[in-house]
């Protein structure tokens, strides 16, 4: 029996319409397998796990006054999870190969007249496979989608039910990625509602479901009035220094991911300067981009940059539910800064004056008010945050433990966002298996090689090890 069409969220409008000639707004992620595993077995899992949640089996229908979600009549799981071979270049490693498809698939558009997402099994990588997957962000945002791809996991079962009994018996179950940034970002979130009073909060309760009846309404007029004065303050954010990370983009895109770093280490680094562990990882990511601009013959002394990092705002044991609910909150990297330890305490200064924050709210409210808007007025009101950042920066936390697929060891992941408008840079930060990696997505034209800036992000992590290690700890103490 066929469903009915249930209306998408205005938010998860505002991303299906942010699709653009230069950036489309899908998620994209690499697995890497070992040993092999085939393409039988990983449809057979697929059938099994993923498709018990609806969206994966429903196609999006547009109208003038939003989207709907209607089962796919025609649903065929093989024009989902797709089956090749590794293609290498004369002179090209496996690594740049795997990474150039996977720079050609973020720039190749999902069919509409089929539900928006796509697994790509690649034979013969490292002795085994990888999996590149596209979900189109109109599905579900990082956090819900990591919950979803981890129940086709080995052992995997559905969400809720993992989330309730992991709450029971496993206190740690959030990894310390989600206790270290989500959960503070998100406790803030909490806050500027208060302060803001009851009215933001139910108004962001009826942004986030279609069926609550807003326009026309005097909620409505009272919920554009706080975004206007919202937006505003946004418009008088200073823009982004110039670097040659900023620029119009052509549309063409290069990934690259590096080798897991120890968590223990960068726990450690955080513990020893009083910092928290993202406090560390962003200081090094702002160091490898300096050193990146340095290399290319630009002086980024006294620059900064500033990233949208998305906020989660919904209750952790709820990652399961897919849609969008998360904020964008701006973050200043300090890319000029040579000295490791001062710039990390110059992250740790930029993350304290988030804290009171209600720019998460902003965006939510943007991005909601966004999805009603026709196509111009949206590309124009979401032109903003374009203006006021270089990149989109994420930090998702991933299970402690490796995780098996099919039987086979998932020795690595690495995942990446899309940026929205012009923006076009994308950083990944991603714990897994007890390694923190980083990765980065990045237009053609304004980097063509980001495997030298992720080349860049061990050596700055180390030279924070050794300095960290030379401070005179006895006069401190």
């Amino acid at each position: 029996m066929t469903s009915a069409p249930e209306r998408m969220s205005r938010v998860d409008t505002a991303w299906l319409r942010m699709d653009n000639d230069v950036n489309l707004m899908m998620i994209v992620g690499v697995w890497l397998i070992q040993p092999a595993i085939s393409h039988a077995a990983l449809c057979e899992r697929v059938a099994d796990k993923l498709l018990k949640y609806p969206r994966f089996r429903q196609r999006v229908v547009q109208d003038a006054v939003g989207a709907s979600w209607v089962e796919d009549a025609s649903f065929d799981l093989h024009r989902h999870v797709l089956h090749e071979g590794l293609h290498r270049k004369r002179g090209q490693g496996e690594r740049a190969a795997l990474q150039a498809r996977v720079g050609e698939l973020a720039t190749t558009p999902l069919d509409p007249m089929h539900p928006l997402w796509q697994f790509h099994l690649v034979d013969g990588y490292e002795g085994g496979s990888a999996m590149i997957a596209r979900i189109h962000h109109c599905i579900g945002d990082g956090i819900a989608l990591i919950s979803v791809m981890l129940s086709v996991t080995d052992g995997g079962a559905d969400p809720p039910k993992r989330r309730r009994r992991a709450a029971a018996d496993d206190p740690h179950e959030g990894d310390w990625l989600a206790d270290a940034v989500l959960k503070p970002l998100t406790d803030l979130t909490v806050k500027a509602i208060a302060m803001y009073g009851g009215g933001v909060a139910k108004s962001m309760e009826m942004l986030s479901h279609p069926q609550q009846p807003l326009l026309g309404s005097l909620d409505m007029a009272r919920t554009g009035y706080q975004v206007i004065s919202d937006l505003a303050a946004l418009a008088l954010m200073p823009d982004d220094s110039p670097t040659r990370l900023k620029g119009k983009p052509v549309g063409k895109k290069a990934v690259a991911w590096g080798e897991p770093l120890p968590l223990d280490q960068v726990k450690a680094i955080g513990k020893a300067l009083h910092c928290s562990v993202n406090d560390v990882l962003l200081a090094c990511a702002a160091g490898a981009i300096g050193q990146w601009l340095r290399a290319q013959g630009e002086d980024p002394a006294g620059k900064e940059i500033r990233a949208m990092v998305p906020v989660n705002l919904r209750p952790l044991d709820k990652a399961w539910q897919l849609g969008n609910r998360f904020g964008l909150a701006p973050l200043v990297l300090p890319i000029g800064i040579d000295n490791p330890i001062e710039r990390v305490y110059a992250v740790r200064a930029r993350m304290n004056e988030l804290k009171g924050s209600y720019q998460p709210l902003l965006a939510f409210g943007v991005l909601a008010v966004a999805g009603l808007l026709i196509k111009p007025m949206q590309d124009a009101l979401l032109g903003l945050f374009a203006k006021k950042a270089t990149a989109v920066m994420t930090n998702v936390p991933g299970p402690a433990q490796p995780l098996k697929l099919c039987g086979s060891t998932l020795r690595q992941t690495m995942f990446w966002v899309p940026a929205s408008g012009d923006l076009g840079v994308g950083v990944s930060i991603l714990s897994y298996g007890g390694g923190v990696q980083f990765g980065l997505i990045t237009d053609r034209r304004l980097c063509d090689r980001p495997q030298q800036i992720i080349d860049a992000f061990a050596p700055e992590f180390e030279k924070l090890l050794w300095v960290t290690l030379m401070l005179p700890w006895a006069e401190a103490a």
